[in-house]
């Protein structure tokens, strides 16, 4: 069994893997400082909680774009799972040429993402990540990755509002029955729903008109995709694991 860990701004997200059958995944928050002994207690209860014994996990993977938290989380999978995780960065196998300016810069997730989805979907393909930020990444017929496009997330705009302005209240993040608001909590909703639903739809456009890759598949993922996948044709598929699956993938290619 595989365990593979996805450690995002917000949150971590944790996926076991009994083959290419994902058995479960849990969360837990990336912005709460937490020692190795934390970690690796509350990942063995996790994956008890959820039907997978810890002794029958033998590989783990991790892709991170926080720094600080990597060397307690390492510590709690070492310690307590006993195994040495593989981690995703340079040097890594990927079956992807990124041929952006500089590949170092290129966070982890985004690499995992367009794994997942040129394995599964084939090229090219357009990857849509709705998480903190909201990440374009486009990937050719034959595996290479060099066009990213970066926006701010749906949750940054969102606090944004209630936080700069002071008589905005913090919101759901929901689409409203129209976008004809009669009221301050729907208007925000309006606003930021229909904005990124707008900004979603215009970048995608563009991205085929000037890459001449009509045929483009595009596919989305992240904790907010499916509100936006849903209200808009341009999306084809909307994959909740696809990071999970990229990870998956990624520690089979570099299984020694």
């Amino acid at each position: 069994m595989i365990l593979v860990v996805d450690v995002g701004n917000t949150n971590i997200t944790f996926g076991a893997y009994k083959g290419e059958e994902l058995k479960t995944t849990f969360r837990m928050m990336s912005n709460v400082s937490r020692t190795s002994d934390e970690y690796g207690m509350m990942i063995l209860a996790l994956l008890k909680n959820n039907d997978v014994q810890p002794e029958d996990v033998n590989g783990a993977i991790i892709a991170s774009v926080v720094p600080n938290v990597m060397h307690a989380l390492t510590g709690a999978i070492k310690r307590y799972i006993h195994i040495n995780p593989l981690i995703v960065g340079p040097g890594t196998k990927t079956g992807i040429k990124i041929t952006t300016e500089n590949p170092r810069e290129i966070g982890a997730d985004r690499i995992v993402d367009v794994v997942g989805a040129y394995e599964k979907y084939g090229g090219p393909v357009l990857v849509i990540d709705f998480g903190t930020a909201t990440t374009y990444d486009l990937v050719t017929a034959d595996g290479c990755f060099g066009v990213g496009i970066t926006a701010p997330g749906i949750r940054i705009s969102a606090k944004a509002l209630w936080t700069d302005t002071a008589k905005l209240p913090e919101i759901e993040i929901k689409k409203p029955a129209s976008i004809l608001a009669g009221e301050t909590i729907s208007s925000m909703q309006a606003g930021l729903m229909y904005g990124q639903i707008g900004a979603t739809e215009y970048i995608i456009k563009e991205v085929k008109r000037e890459s001449g890759l009509k045929e483009m598949k595009v596919v989305s993922t992240g904790g907010l995709g499916r509100l936006v996948s849903d209200e808009t044709d341009m999306i084809d598929v909307y994959d909740p694991t696809l990071t999970l699956e990229g990870l998956r993938l990624i520690y089979l290619k570099n299984r020694k």
